[in-house]
């Protein structure tokens, strides 16, 4: 493969997933700036802290869609059609069936969550109304996950992009109506993504019946029901929920230490915590491009592709990386006062602007790690490795500069990121030095 050809093939994957990504951020963009600009900060405080719980419920779940991107790009790349089939199955259902878990225990499910988190009583009253209007979006959210990480497996990252950007544009038109036109405050925030969720949903189902109509395979219940297969997807699964888990939680305390400085502490750090999640999304997509075509590479046994795509998903984060520092320094002021015009906030926010201007170039080498071990199905080293960048480094650390205030939260945010890069890379070092990700025969 040239390397014309191996950067085309890689972005016609990257592409799609970054610009699907960063309409999805620019989606978080607006949910912020419609309520940061209402009248004060408790709305903005209160989607924040919301939003917290329902990273534990919907990010939480994303493993859905990571375990089923590397099972399915493997087996594309043996092509077992009927196996494809059976893994989305068995994806839907048991995203399914957590939906419905949640739904039912929902009431003590938000209770615990306000009880972890701080902030004000107006922040905790309008985060649980958040709460209670965004949760009936679960079960959409689950399907959604298992399907985009189908396609993703199937390496139709445009699919993904097309249900992204009408889901997205809704919202935020949805944001509009219902925000400002309608004063439902965060409700509306809420209700939109519901909407846009089912959506999503619908438009997802036509795209896979097309794209199964032209391939072959069956639908075999006892390959679906098949307790082996199961065993073996839920075990993947299990791995990287336990690692999302951990990530969330870093978050979540994140915005628990925020609260402690007050409500408007609170509403800057949400506001820089979204530009952090417009870099991320932009670098996941080259992340999705790793897992699809490392779970390619080793379905066919192919060393070399392997290779090629760890080089060209280095190349590329890097260079996305770089850009991202570059744009929050120039233009880092401009953005945190299109996203709100309380002046307490834009001040505070301005002050602690510097951290996300590093943290860029910090958070390339776990993002490019986290493709390959998804795609390679390799679970457990993410696992461990989240939680030793967890409890060994992220808490100690907060807890020996917590004197620093929030300067101490976010240098610990930060070293976090870095050590998780660190572990990850050191896991990939020992597995090439000991078995190689793909054994090639002699």
């Amino acid at each position: 493969m040239t390397n014309k050809s191996q950067n085309r093939t890689f972005w016609l994957l990257a592409g799609p997933m970054i610009i699907g990504n960063v309409s999805l951020a620019l989606l978080g963009l607006v949910d912020t700036a419609v309520i940061g600009h209402l009248d004060t900060a408790v709305y903005l405080g209160g989607v924040a802290v919301g939003t917290v719980i329902f990273d534990f419920l919907y990010w939480g779940m994303g493993f859905l869609r990571m375990g089923t991107t590397g099972i399915v790009a493997q087996a594309s790349g043996k092509q077992d059609a009927t196996e494809v089939r059976t893994i989305l199955m068995q994806s839907i259902l048991v995203g399914l069936s957590i939906a419905i878990l949640i739904l039912l225990f929902q009431k003590p499910i938000f209770n615990f969550g306000l009880s972890f988190l701080e902030g004000s009583s107006d922040v905790k009253h309008y985060a649980m109304v958040y709460c209670q209007w965004m949760i009936w979006g679960m079960p959409a959210l689950m399907i959604l996950f298992s399907v985009n990480g189908w396609l993703l497996g199937t390496q139709n990252a445009i699919s993904v992009l097309y249900i992204g950007i009408v889901a997205n544009v809704l919202n935020i038109i949805l944001d509009i109506i219902f925000v400002v036109y309608m004063d439902m405050d965060v409700r509306g925030v809420a209700l939109a993504t519901v909407i846009s969720q089912y959506s999503g949903v619908i438009m997802a189902f036509f795209i896979i019946n097309k794209q199964l109509r032209n391939q072959s395979g069956e639908w075999l219940l006892e390959k679906i029901f098949n307790v082996e297969k199961l065993q073996k997807f839920l075990s993947l699964n299990q791995d990287i929920f336990i690692r999302t888990i951990c990530l969330i939680l870093v978050f979540s305390f994140f915005t628990r230490e925020s609260g402690k400085h007050g409500d408007l502490v609170l509403a800057a750090n949400s506001i820089l915590l979204k530009f952090y999640l417009l870099m991320a999304l932009a670098l996941d997509g080259f992340n999705h491009a790793a897992e699809a075509l490392v779970g390619k590479a080793i379905g066919e046994k192919d060393k070399k592709l392997f290779n090629q795509v760890v080089t060209l998903t280095l190349k590329w984060s890097l260079a996305f990386g770089l850009f991202f520092t570059l744009l929050y320094w120039i233009a880092g002021k401009g953005m945190i006062y299109l996203l709100t015009d309380i002046d307490s906030v834009r001040e505070i926010a301005l002050i602690y602007l510097p951290w996300m201007m590093a943290l860029p170039l910090v958070s390339v080498w776990c993002f490019l790690l986290d493709g390959v071990f998804i795609g390679a199905t390799r679970g457990k080293e993410m696992r461990n490795s989240m939680l030793i960048c967890t409890f060994v480094f992220f808490l100690p650390i907060w807890y020996v500069f917590q004197f620093m205030g929030n300067h101490g939260l976010w240098l610990a945010f930060t070293l976090f990121i870095a050590v998780r890069g660190i572990t990850l890379g050191f896991s990939y070092y020992q597995i090439e030095r000991r078995e190689s990700f793909i054994k090639t025969s002699k």
